[in-house]
């Protein structure tokens, strides 16, 4: 039987369960061809950490893959051995290992290939794609190995990317062997002395990640963190907000009315008795249409001004691990410093990092063995060197966005090219995403997400003659 193909390029979440979705919307006779580089599928960056420290900054109850099965993450962990004492009492509002969701995330692949009508049409092929080509009728994947893999439809789901470097510093000061350019990477903390300094570039949750793991390392050298504002993640409240919701205002759609508002809505709530997490959760089913709703100037000056602001109030930490950060400052290891780095040398122990203070301007020089670059996934694609994004640049298929937050993508997630138009068979998903969306790193937005763009690919394959796969 023909069959038309859609290729999902990387099974992270948002691959992974952009292909789920499609094999419940497409017809019988499509198939998805999930693609990951990687060998184990499912997982990605994000929850391939072994750490079972590294927790979920989102309570399990709100993790499902399926809108219309709020609780099936709960109850997959309710089913794990209970002899597993890493397990946490599975309850919504716990907060479980990131590894821990991988294996949720791959049990659902296995469990497709049990369904009836389903398994057979989910194919998965370890490769890394290296270039996409257009064709009269289709699309072709052309692989590292030499393979060439046709379909109809593709979707670009290639996660975070490592963070780059901060602005002002050269290249070439950090390529000594004390400098990590991946927080993910396998050798980020081998080889060291146990009480050597250490600095991290950021201070956002992969700074905080990155903390776990020195102290699960045992770790006792001193462990500085820096950002230009020294901002790090706030917790969750450690009881849900008792106060019942009350119905939120209309959102107004400009910057300093809509901040005026926000924080007049978190004062009424502390009067009674609640907390600001409740205001900023009461945004989320409406923040991709307020992010939309903004114009340029207004989105430039959130980016400028607000987004830290934005990022560790909406993005926060489970309670046990901001208590372990607390325990790391109290004691003298955690140092936060508040500036911009100025330059970076070799030192007799490794690095020398000079930087400005925020206040006051004055220069500090850390000495350090090791630097890590902690400073949030990679998002200007002018400056990512993966092959599977320099090739749709470099092709016109594709164009970074006005912001430098990812491609450039329509509200229907169609890449745009080089000169605006619309493509009609390259497609992206999940971070990629985020000049269009803002949001788009959380389980529930990324699920949003791809149930939208399967409905909407569903639609095109419906209607497009048929094409069978074929590999070279």
């Amino acid at each position: 039987m023909t069959q038309q193909t859609i290729a999902v390029i990387g099974a992270g979440f948002s691959g992974t369960l952009l292909a789920l979705h499609l094999l419940r919307r497409c017809p019988p006779t499509t198939s998805v061809l999930l693609i990951e580089r990687n060998s184990s599928f499912g997982r990605g960056q994000a929850y391939a950490t072994g750490n079972a420290n590294h927790l979920l900054n989102v309570p399990a109850g709100r993790m499902s893959a399926f809108r219309d099965r709020p609780d099936d993450f709960v109850q997959w962990l309710k089913r794990q051995p209970a002899a597993d004492p890493s397990l946490p009492v599975a309850t919504p509002g716990c907060f479980v290992s990131r590894g821990l969701f991988g294996d949720y995330v791959r049990h659902l692949i296995d469990a497709e290939h049990d369904v009836p009508g389903r398994g057979e049409r989910l194919l998965l092929l370890q490769a890394d794609v290296a270039a996409l080509r257009k064709e009269a009728d289709s699309l072709t994947l052309h692989l590292a190995d030499g393979r060439v893999v046709r379909a109809g439809l593709a979707v670009l789901a290639v996660g975070n990317f490592p963070p780059e470097l901060p602005p002002g510093v050269d290249p070439a000061a950090v390529d000594g062997s004390w400098y990590r350019p991946d927080p993910w990477g396998s050798d980020t903390f081998t080889d060291l002395d146990p009480d050597a300094p250490v600095l991290l570039i950021g201070t956002g949750l992969t700074a905080v990640d990155g903390v776990v793991s020195l102290r699960d390392l045992g770790h006792r050298g001193p462990i500085h963190a820096l950002s230009r504002r020294g901002l790090l993640p706030r917790p969750h409240p450690v009881r849900a907000d008792v106060v019942p919701p009350s119905e939120m205002p209309p959102l107004p759609t400009g910057f300093s009315t809509l901040l005026r508002l926000l924080r007049r809505e978190a004062d009424r709530r502390a009067e009674q008795g609640g907390s600001w997490h409740a205001v900023v959760d009461a945004l989320r089913p409406s923040t991709q249409d307020l992010w939309q709703a903004l114009a340029p100037d207004e989105k430039a000056r959130f980016l400028r001004h607000l987004r830290p602001w934005w990022d560790v109030h909406r993005h926060r930490m489970a309670a046990p691990v901001a208590e372990l950060i607390d325990a790391a400052r109290q004691s003298g290891q955690l140092a936060i410093h508040v500036g911009r780095i100025r330059r970076i040398a070799d030192s007799p122990g490794g690095a020398a990092v000079t930087y400005r203070r925020r206040q006051g301007g004055s220069e500090q020089t850390l000495d350090v063995a090791r630097v890590v670059n902690c400073a949030g996934p990679g998002c200007d694609y002018d400056r990512i060197a993966d092959p599977l994004v320099r090739d749709p640049l470099a092709t016109g298929y594709a164009r970074p966005d006005a912001f430098r937050l990812g491609l450039d993508v329509t509200p229907a997630s169609a890449l745009r090219d080089s000169t605006g138009a619309i493509s009609r068979r390259l497609f992206a998903v999940g971070p990629v995403t985020k000049a269009a969306f803002w949001e788009m790193t959380a389980v529930p937005d990324i699920r949003r997400q791809s149930e939208m763009l399967a409905e909407h690919l569903a639609s095109l394959v419906a209607v497009a003659p048929p094409l069978r796969a074929r590999s070279a």
